[in-house]
C-alpha cells in the first residue's frame, strides 16, 4: 500500500474496479474482428483528403498535392491497437464506379460493417451524384445488408455561414429519400419469387462537413464510436474514474488520430453550452501535436507529447496526458491547485485497468482492488489523495 496526503486533509476511498467486477470485465472482452469500410463518392469530393488529416497527420492545406485515387486504395489502419479498418478508400472516376457495381461488384460490396459516401456540396452534376449514390446503396443491401452508412455533405466551407444549415438540411432530406428508393428497388418483388425478401432498415447517419474546421472530427468520431470493441466496459471504467475524481469531463482521444474514442460528462459538465467542444478539442490537440512536430523535427505520427495543461483562473482547469500505449486522456474539473495535482496523480493510477484499451489483456491472477482517493475539502483548499491496492 502506498499512500499521499497532505498534512490536515481527509480522503475518501472509491472503488475503480473490484476483483470480481473487473474479472467480469475482462472475460465479456471481445475478440477483434478486422471491420471493411468502404470510402466512396465523386472523383474529387475530397474522400482522400479527409483521410490523410484522420489518418496520415496531414494538414488541411498539404492535401492539395493529393492525386486522385486510382481504382481502389486498400489499407489498413490500426486504430488503439486492438482494431484494425480494413479501409477501401475507391476511386470516384466514373468508370471505376461502373466497375464496381458490374464486375467488381460481389467483391466490393461483401462483408462491408460501414460505407462512408462523400457528396461534394458544390458539384455540377448533383443528379448523376445521386443516381451513383442509389446504385452504391442497392449493391449494398444485396451483398451486405447489416451495414451502417454514413453520408458526409463534404467542402461545407464553400457554402455561405448564413445559408450553411439550411442548405445542408435541404440535401439531407434528398439523401434520405434516394436511399429510401434504392432499398425500395431491392425490395420489389420479382415474378420469379414466391415471397419477398425480408425489409432492411438502413441505419443512416449524415453530417455536414469540412477539412478546415472541427467537423470533420465530429463525423469520424461517430464513425470510429460505433467500431470500437468493449465500449461498453471503456464507458463503465470512465464512469468510475471520472466519479472518482470529481471530473466535470473525461475525453478519451485515440493516439494518432486524436478522435474521441469515448467520453463521460458530469450534471455540471452537461451544463456546458458549447456542443461542438469535443471535435474543437480533437482538432486544438491535433494541430499542438502538428506544432510540437515543426519544432522538434520528429516525424508527425511519432508521440509529439506528453502533457498538456489549461488552468483558466476561477473558471476551470484540465490537463490532458498520455494514458496508456494507443490513448491520450483530457480531464476537465473546477479549479483548485490540490484537487488538479490529485486528479493527476489518480489518473496515473488508474492507467493498469485500462490495459486493454491496448489489445485483450487478462490482469494478473491475484491483483486486488484499486481505490481513488478524491479531495474532500473545497476547490482551494488543503486536500489530500490515498492510492491504494489490495
Amino acid at each position: 500500500m502506498s499512500d499521499f496526503e497532505t498534512a490536515g486533509a481527509s480522503t475518501a476511498a472509491v472503488p475503480v474496479a473490484g476483483v470480481a467486477g473487473d474479472s467480469v470485465a475482462h472475460a465479456q472482452l471481445k475478440k477483434v474482428k478486422k471491420q471493411k469500410v468502404l470510402l466512396m463518392g465523386k472523383s474529387g469530393s475530397g474522400k482522400s483528403s479527409m483521410r490523410s488529416i484522420i489518418f496520415s497527420n496531414y494538414l488541411a492545406r498539404d492535401t492539395r498535392r493529393l492525386g486522385a485515387t486510382i481504382d481502389i486504395d486498400l489499407s489498413h489502419v490500426k486504430f488503439l491497437g486492438n482494431l484494425t479498418l480494413n479501409l477501401w478508400d475507391c476511386g470516384g472516376q466514373e468508370a471505376f464506379m461502373e466497375n464496381y457495381l458490374s464486375q467488381q461488384r460481389a467483391h466490393v460490396f461483401s462483408n462491408v460493417g460501414v460505407l462512408i459516401y462523400v457528396f461534394d456540396i458544390e458539384s455540377r452534376d448533383v443528379e448523376r451524384d445521386l443516381a451513383t449514390y442509389v446504385n452504391i446503396i442497392s449493391a449494398l443491401v444485396q451483398y451486405s445488408r447489416e451495414a451502417k452508412v454514413f453520408v458526409l455533405i463534404h467542402k461545407m466551407d464553400l457554402i455561405q455561414p448564413t445559408t450553411r444549415e439550411e442548405t445542408f438540411e435541404r440535401r439531407a432530406a434528398v439523401v434520405r429519400r434516394k436511399t429510401a428508393e434504392a432499398v425500395g428497388i431491392m425490395h420489389k418483388q420479382k415474378p420469379e419469387q414466391l415471397q419477398p425478401p425480408p425489409p432492411v432498415d438502413i441505419d443512416l447517419q449524415l453530417f455536414a462537413t469540412s477539412i478546415w474546421d472541427q467537423s470533420l472530427y465530429k463525423a469520424w468520431a461517430s464513425i470510429i464510436h460505433d467500431l470500437v470493441p468493449n465500449l461498453s466496459i471503456i464507458e463503465t471504467q470512465l464512469t468510475s474514474l471520472g466519479i472518482a475524481i470529481d471530473a466535470d469531463e473525461i475525453l478519451l482521444f485515440e493516439r494518432t488520430s486524436f478522435l474521441v474514442v469515448s467520453k463521460w460528462t458530469s450534471r455540471e459538465g452537461e451544463r456546458n453550452p458549447y456542443g461542438d467542444r469535443f471535435e474543437r478539442m480533437s482538432n486544438i490537440l491535433k494541430s499542438w501535436k502538428h506544432t510540437c512536430s515543426k519544432y522538434t523535427g520528429t516525424p508527425r505520427n511519432a508521440e509529439q507529447f506528453s502533457d498538456f495543461e489549461y488552468k483558466m483562473g476561477a473558471t476551470f482547469s484540465m490537463f490532458a496526458t498520455k494514458f496508456t500505449t494507443n490513448t491520450y486522456i483530457l480531464v476537465c474539473m473546477p479549479p483548485g491547485e490540490a484537487r488538479f495535482n490529485s486528479a493527476k496523480l489518480n489518473v496515473a493510477a488508474a492507467r493498469p485497468w485500462f490495459k486493454f484499451l491496448d489489445g485483450p489483456v487478462v490482469p494478473p491472477a491475484g491483483q486486488g482492488q484499486m481505490f481513488v482517493g478524491t479531495p474532500t475539502t473545497g476547490y482551494g483548499g488543503e486536500a489530500g489523495v490515498g492510492l491504494s491496492e489490495g
